[in-house]
């Protein structure tokens, strides 16, 4: 049974098929630039936890944060768990006392896809990269 991304849709995003990679987040209304879009939820897990399920995974939701342990969005997680890599983002990951926040780095316009850069990965190199961007780097 296909899950219901209807489920997940917010006031300011749409979950739909994407064109780099799955299902992607599109912005509903014009995002201006520096706008806080988010935070990530999901299950809190430790470090361990989450390179036994990467390692596990085709498609990986786990953002590790720097004190220790891991969130992985493809448990309970929201919206956010869609959002594509992309070598050209229009949007950033920052985290703050173990929040996962995503802020927009340019304006984002309505029915755009809300991309960031993933920067290093569980796939270390290896998973080809789909966004199709000018300066794409190959490889996540």
């Amino acid at each position: 049974m296909a899950p219901d991304y209807n489920v997940i849709m917010s006031a300011r995003f749409d979950i739909a098929s994407s064109a780099i990679d799955g299902m992607g987040i599109f912005a509903r209304s014009r995002i201006p630039a520096r706008r806080k879009l988010g935070e990530l939820e999901g299950e809190r897990i430790t470090l361990r936890e989450a390179r036994k399920r990467a390692a596990l995974r085709r498609r990986i939701a786990i953002v590790e944060l720097p004190k220790g342990g891991a969130i992985d969005a493809s448990v309970g997680g929201n919206e956010f768990r869609f959002i594509n890599h992309s070598c050209t983002p229009n949007a950033y990951i920052r985290i703050f006392r173990d929040h996962v926040e995503f802020y927009a780095l340019r304006t984002i316009q309505r029915g755009e896809e809300v991309t960031c850069n993933y920067g290093e990965t569980q796939h270390e190199g290896t998973l080809p990269c789909r966004c199709g961007g000018a300066r794409c780097r190959q490889y996540l």
